[in-house]
């Protein structure tokens, strides 16, 4: 499924960007007036292949829990069994993402890839569970490359059924104690920023636990043979070889079943040595929409991190994605600019759930209404200012 969805990814048309934004020129307002909507427009016509854009909506976010092993390092304050707890509540309609979700008539669909629990039966609830949470990912690797695949393509059936039943925007949504930890390993070894530039404060921590939270990370890049070379941009070949001959013959047997280019296979060793199942089943939800032509509004950091690893799987995947807002996470900020996305909403969140990218979700829509319904000069018969 994941070599099937990669080989459906295309990236943005060149030849419709170009005509969405000579489109965008002729449209009765000033070039340039609406600033960043215009540039969003324009990035979902050509990802879409057509201008103007089909109108994002309706949109299904999808909330991915999963538990974490580093959680024993004590790199959060809160305890594991609050992953569980808010599942319910997701359920139950009783948190912060349900009120935004309801607020733009979003569907809420929750998806268990690796509580580390047994969840009682949902009608609202998909359970794709991997693993009861992670292994600890600073004493080696988080999961195995077959884990690490089976948790993308949970995402990526998430991803196709949404579109299916009729999403025609994906929203990223993510629940799982210590993630935020998984996330700065991953934003480090992708990147190539130092631990401490892109490991934050995470749900609420003191500095103590934040120094401890940053040692945790620099351990887990460390025994994992993963350590970030700055000068090369992100993970560099002989740490991917060391991981590969660290982990045995049976890595590259794992993701070379999956049928992916050689140059992706380093990203699913990443993956599997610090990420977390919900951060692989977002990279394929992630992947799932970009095969599927669907735009997907990206959360704050847990998301940026999943964005990372979709775009070392294909590059193009990027093309369909849109930043919704900057989390106040130093890490988030590292990996949007190294995928060159531009956050729409900045207001200083770290919830996660998903809550930035639905604030984001009307400002798209009103992006791509513009070029529906506002009249060009020539069909409104206003004149152009000269060139």
């Amino acid at each position: 499924m994941l070599a099937e969805t990669l080989a459906a990814i295309h990236s943005a048309d060149p030849v419709v960007l170009a005509d969405a934004r000579a489109y965008q020129d002729r449209l009765t307002k000033p070039r340039g007036s609406l600033g960043a909507l215009e540039e969003v427009a324009v990035r979902l016509a050509g990802a879409a292949g057509v201008t103007p854009p089909p109108m994002p909506a309706p949109a299904a976010l999808a909330i991915f829990a999963a538990d974490h092993g580093v959680h024993a390092r004590g790199v959060s304050p809160w305890p594991q069994e609050v992953t569980v707890q808010m599942v319910a509540n997701f359920l139950a309609g009783g948190a912060v993402a349900n009120a935004f979700a309801a607020q733009i008539g979003a569907s809420v669909t929750v998806v268990d890839v690796g509580v580390a629990a047994d969840l009682p039966d949902d009608p609202r609830l998909i359970k794709r569970k991997i693993a009861y949470g992670t292994a600890d990912l600073s004493q080696g690797p988080a999961m195995t490359v077959d884990q690490a695949v089976q948790a993308l393509e949970a995402g990526l059936t998430v991803a196709r059924d949404l579109v299916a039943a009729g999403a025609r925007c994906l929203i990223t949504g993510d629940m799982g104690i210590a993630n935020t930890t998984a996330s700065a390993a991953l934003i480090s070894v992708f990147t190539g920023r130092d631990p401490a530039e892109v490991t934050g404060l995470g749900t609420g921590i003191d500095e103590e636990t934040h120094a401890r939270k940053i040692d945790v990370v620099r351990e887990a890049l460390l025994v994992n043979q993963l350590l970030a070379d700055r000068s090369s941009g992100g993970l560099t070949a002989p740490a991917v070889a060391a991981l590969a001959a660290s982990e045995g013959s049976s890595l590259a047997a794992g993701a070379g079943q999956v049928g992916v280019r050689s140059q992706a296979t380093e990203a699913l060793r990443a993956l599997a040595a610090v990420g977390g199942f919900e951060h692989a089943a977002i990279a394929g939800f992630i992947l799932g929409g970009a095969a599927a032509r669907v735009p997907v509004i990206l959360d704050g950091v847990i998301a940026g991190a999943a964005a990372l690893v979709a775009a070392a799987l294909d590059p193009a995947a990027v093309d369909h994605c849109v930043a919704g807002h900057r989390s106040a996470e130093p890490g988030h900020s590292a990996a949007l600019g190294h995928l060159g996305l531009r956050p729409l909403v900045d207001l200083e969140l770290r919830l996660g759930e998903g809550t930035g990218a639905l604030l984001a979700h009307p400002l798209i829509c009103s992006a791509v209404r513009v070029m529906h319904e506002v009249a060009t000069f020539d069909s409104a018969g206003v004149t152009e200012k000269p060139v």
